[in-house]
């Protein structure tokens, strides 16, 4: 086991959080972005070049390469994926910087999912977390021109397919419990009240546990069918705060066993993403199991300042 001078560690440590914040939106998995952050963790540990000019340009070079060449076999398993395929949530408040405001939204990192690898993180290292495009053609091994270009692609397609939603969270929060009143009460009216006349409800069961294999589109059909799956649900409700938005999980004593968010928008719901893969529900079950202060989690990624970029 290769033991690392303290400086190394340190200087590893201090980029921890962004490492996680780029591979946890490259992947969309919590669980294989601690993974790329050991293993590039693992790769700062075993350089032979000791004197590194920029030690977060390094770090992260390695850990978008990582991230690439993941998604290759991710991508290939999710061909084959059973039902709908939602990323797994995470604990978090949205990141306080404008341009992160909204990109840990789970309709958000799905959207990343019909970009090539390359496009993603050109788009994300630009876009997101602010880096120069020159710097984003050394981690992608391209030229700045096309790292531009990669980039463009990405924006202008996330431009025409996304969705804006509320971020008012104390008003997403209240509008989240009567949402959850409702369907435990198995009110019909005062959820239909709640639901967008063109709400989408998805649902992400992994063929581990019953889910909806196709998206339910339309207020009556999704009041039905979130009544009837309320009826079969166990678990104690706990409010929290997932990937930025105001969300419900379901708990049986530690372990999660249902996480659900609400996209907002005018008062109403627009969609509904129910993550019950209990594969996805790790990294989650342990983050909430520990007692975790709801939404005290680092922004994964927030933080770096223009000054340090």
């Amino acid at each position: 086991m290769t033991v690392l001078p303290p400086d190394d560690v340190s200087s590893f440590e201090e980029w921890r959080d962004l490492l996680f914040g780029i591979a946890y939106r490259m992947l969309g998995s919590a669980t294989d972005a601690e993974d790329m952050v050991q293993e590039t963790y693992l790769r700062w540990a075993q350089r032979k070049d000791r004197d590194v000019e920029s030690v977060r340009a390094y770090l992260v070079t390695i850990v978008t390469r990582l991230c690439i060449d993941q998604l290759g076999s991710a991508r290939a398993k999710r061909l084959t994926y059973t039902g709908p395929w939602l990323p797994e949530p995470i604990v978090a408040e949205a990141p306080s910087a404008a341009e992160q405001a909204d990109s840990l939204s789970l309709a958000f990192l799905v959207l990343l999912e019909e970009l090539t690898p390359p496009e993603r993180a050109a788009y994300l290292l630009h876009d997101v977390f602010g880096y120069r495009f020159e710097d984003v053609a050394r981690s992608l091994g391209r030229t700045p021109a096309g790292c531009r270009q990669m980039a463009a692609r990405a924006r202008k397609h996330i431009a025409d397919r996304r969705q804006r939603f509320d971020a008012d969270l104390r008003q997403g929060r209240e509008l989240t419990r009567q949402f959850m009143v409702a369907c435990g009460t198995g009110d019909l009216d005062g959820l239909l009240a709640l639901l967008a006349d063109d709400v989408v409800v998805w649902t992400d069961g992994g063929g581990k546990v019953r889910a909806a294999l196709r998206p339910i589109v339309g207020p009556h059909r999704s009041s039905r069918f979130l009544l009837h799956v309320a009826k079969n649900l166990a678990g104690t409700p706990r409010e929290t705060t997932l990937n930025g938005q105001p969300a419900m999980v379901l708990m049986e004593g530690a372990q999660v066993v249902a996480a659900l968010v609400l996209d907002l928008r005018e008062g109403k719901v627009l969609s509904v993403r129910a993550v019950t893969n209990p594969d996805k529900l790790v990294h989650l079950s342990t983050q909430l199991g520990a007692g975790h202060p709801d939404g005290a989690t680092s922004a994964y990624g927030d933080g770096v300042t223009r000054e340090q970029r």
